[in-house]
């Protein structure tokens, strides 16, 4: 006869009520002693019979419900696991007699089942955890507060408004939710998992629905077992081969933040680049087999036939979703080394094994999601930040950057944090020639004077085989080098505001200003590509001080307030002819700026429209830093340029422009640089009234040269803070206001 559970997941409680009647009708006699009640032990004599059932089978009967008891007794749970395997057989059992009885007990599964979901929603309930943070955070709702926030109060969900917590979750498909209104209420999508996962399916397919449910989330699963303390035993069997055959081929078991630098020749990673590392049993016992280890990156899955412009503007306002992919770790890391030629620097993450595996167990919950992406705020780097909030609910990493998340930003967040407390440096394949050629360069008069002293491993040569760090057969080889000076957790903060004092002409101003990021000619280099030039979200405001007439006292100390620029983008690529970087040296510029209208006689000053691109050579000059790969730190360079401007006020409305750019930058001490540049730019507005000037004659002109130069020095007072001295020159008779001079101080934050 086939063996089949008499009693599965059957609850104590009922065991001990409408279960004891069962047992009465089953013709036995018995004393059961509770162990859970706290009054006096009472004993119940179930019926007479007894003398029917051989000493074994008693025995047996006994210590079953014993067991039971004995669970209640010692566990907060409500209901004890009976599986077929720990079940007893038919035969030798219960006779036919009671065939009867058992299929009665079956029936009654549904009941059991039934009380042991009310018991852990109630328990839920108590434990206020659909307002959890993790659990929210898990269905992508945001929270303002903390879960011992949640703690304090009772709250339903209009209260929830009011303490800033969202009640509706960022995901609108349909799959990420059980219930229909999941996104919308965490509370019914809590009981509808939990419903779920205690449920006993009776049939081989209501098995598979419920497995192919319930498998879609592993990390809501787990988390809910964890803060309900329900024991694998309570819950049947799941059965997921997909994942579990995912989790198996990752294995993961620790993660890093892989960055890799700011690249301007790749416009959408001119912010640099953040992904993670999973490193698996294999690759942790030996970091040079990166091929057992993974890269988990986030990033846009946007359409390729579309043109920059397009491209670019829908990445920006989530008009293309975002594409969730694991890689071998090799592939990925010889994109960015050997492909972009980037420097790529790698921070183990202080995470527990349990917050690791949590992590990847919503990695895969959400990797198919396709959520919009959005260039500065949702990104490959926020994303990190996400993960990690998800499993450390008393924390808020992504709040702390609430406007735009910078890949750099957040490598020096989480260092604040504590969780990054170690770094890895992989110098590029760029890098390596640039060393070799540092090397070469060096005297051999010097060479053989140090030839008797002992070299560390940063000063000995790197052998010509070795081209890159990452060998043929997926191998991570360790070279001597020093590391770059571009780590970002040295860089100066993103942001900066200025405060300067100056002269234009003979008027004095007050000039403010303030720019989102990142980082000019002037600005530190340390902590950024060598010679790495790029502005972002830029604005600068002068207020001037006018003296006004002496003869109209009215006009006297008037003030007016002038924009001086706003810029959306600026920049210049250098890749020195004399280095071992490949590319060109090419600059954009995208804005609005306040320009001199050269075509008429004393032009005044116009805020227009600007847009100009640039393209030349330059060459790097100097001794690099020894044992290192970086490029000389002095630059020069000489572009050529086609600008466009646009603007009321200016003659014709518009004006065309090409010309020569030459420039140099020259860096004295780590604190103390400069910049000059000479601007040569030919303008042209088209056919222009061409009247005499009351003054000397002077005409208009539709076309005309308006050279301009630039002077430029920073001292640096620490990471932090510097004093900026500027100025400018402009050789153009019909300009009125030529010179223009000012200090000022900076502050980075």
């Amino acid at each position: 006869m086939s063996r089949q559970p008499v009693y599965p997941n059957t609850s104590v409680d009922s065991l001990m009520g409408k279960d004891r009647a069962l047992l009465k009708r089953g013709c036995l006699s018995v004393y059961v002693r509770s162990s859970m009640s706290k009054n006096v032990s009472k004993s119940k004599r179930l019926t007479s019979g007894l003398s029917t059932l051989s000493a074994p089978k008693l025995l047996t009967v006994s210590l079953l419900v014993t067991v039971a008891l004995n669970a209640q007794a010692n566990t907060s749970f409500d209901s004890v696991d009976m599986s077929e395997s720990g079940a007893m057989a038919n035969d030798g059992f219960v006779d036919q007699a009671n065939a009867s009885e058992i299929s009665g007990a079956n029936n009654e599964m549904a009941i059991s089942s039934s009380q042991t979901y009310e018991h852990y929603r109630q328990l839920a309930l108590q434990k206020q955890l659909s307002e959890h943070t993790s659990w929210r955070r898990l269905l992508y709702f945001n929270s303002a507060t903390t879960h011992n926030e949640a703690d304090k109060t009772s709250k339903n969900q209009s209260k929830s408004t009011s303490t800033g917590k969202s009640n509706s979750s960022l995901v609108d498909n349909p799959k990420f939710f059980i219930t229909d209104n999941g996104n919308a209420n965490p509370q019914a999508e809590l009981d509808a998992l939990l419903k779920l996962m205690l449920s006993t399916p009776a049939s081989t397919a209501e098995r598979t629905a419920r497995s192919t449910s319930l498998c879609r989330f592993p990390a809501r699963i787990h988390w809910l077992k964890e803060q309900l303390a329900i024991a694998d035993s309570a819950v049947s069997a799941i059965d997921c081969p997909e994942f579990d055959a995912w989790m198996r081929k990752l294995d993961p078991q620790k993660l890093s933040v892989i960055y890799a630098a700011e690249y301007l020749d790749n416009p959408l990673s001119a912010f640099g680049h953040t992904l993670m590392q999973i490193d698996s049993t294999k690759s942790l016992a030996d970091p040079a087999n990166i091929e057992y280890a993974h890269a988990l990156n986030d990033t846009v899955a946007g359409n390729p036939d579309d043109n920059f412009l397009v491209y670019a503007g829908k990445s920006m306002t989530g008009g293309y979703p975002n594409e969730i992919t694991i890689d071998p770790l090799p592939e990925k890391l010889a994109y960015y080394l050997q492909g972009d030629e980037r420097d790529v620097w790698r921070y183990p993450l202080d995470l527990s094994q349990g917050e690791v595996q949590q992590i990847m167990r919503h990695v895969w919950e959400t990797k198919d999601l396709g959520l919009p992406y959005y260039f500065t705020t949702d990104n490959c780097a926020s994303e990190i930040l996400r993960y990690i909030d998800v499993v450390r609910p008393d924390g808020d990493l992504l709040n702390q950057l609430p406007y735009v998340v910078v890949p750099s930003d957040v490598v020096r967040l989480l260092t604040k944090e504590g969780l990054i407390t170690e770094q890895h440096y992989l110098p590029s394949d760029a890098t390596l020639r640039q060393a070799k050629l540092n090397q070469a360069r060096r005297s051999l008069p010097q060479q053989s004077q140090d030839q008797n002293h002992s070299q560390d491993k940063s000063t000995q040569p790197i052998p010509t085989s070795i081209d890159s760090v990452i060998t043929k057969d997926n191998t991570l080889i360790s070279v001597p080098i020093n590391p770059a000076s571009n780590n970002p957790n040295n860089a100066h903060p993103l942001k900066r505001v200025r405060l300067g004092l100056g002269q234009k002409h003979d008027m004095g101003y007050l000039d403010l200003g303030f720019r989102a990021g990142f980082n000019d000619l002037l600005d530190r280099p340390e902590g950024y590509p060598q010679h790495f030039y790029l502005e972002g979200l830029a604005a600068r405001v002068r207020v001037y001080d006018t003296a006004g007439n002496d003869n109209e006292p009215e006009t006297a100390h008037q003030s007016r307030v002038e924009i001086q620029e706003l810029t959306l983008i600026r920049g210049r690529s250098f890749n020195p002819i004399n280095s071992g970087k490949q590319g060109k040296t090419w600059g954009l510029n995208v804005g609005a700026t306040r320009v001199n209208d050269g075509s008429k006689y004393n032009g005044d000053d116009h805020l227009v429209a600007n847009v100009a691109y640039e393209q030349g050579v330059s060459m790097a000059f100097g001794a690099a830093p020894e044992g290192t790969g970086e490029v000389p730190p002095q630059l020069c360079y000489a572009l050529g340029t086609g600008m466009g401007q646009l603007g009321k006020g200016m003659n014709k409305g518009w004006r065309l422009g090409v010309g020569v750019n030459v420039g140099c930058r020259y860096q004295f001490t780590p604190k103390l640089r400069a910049h000059a540049e000479v601007q040569m730019p030919y303008w042209y507005h088209g056919s222009v009234e061409q009247a005499q000037n009351e003054q000397a004659g002077q005409t208009a002109s539709g076309h005309y040269w308006q050279p301009i130069a630039n002077l430029g020095v920073q001292y640096d007072i620490d990471r932090t803070q510097a004093i900026r001295l500027q100025g400018s020159y402009e050789f153009q008779d019909r300009v009125g206001d030529q010179d223009d001079v000012q200090i000022a101080y900076v502050r980075y934050f």
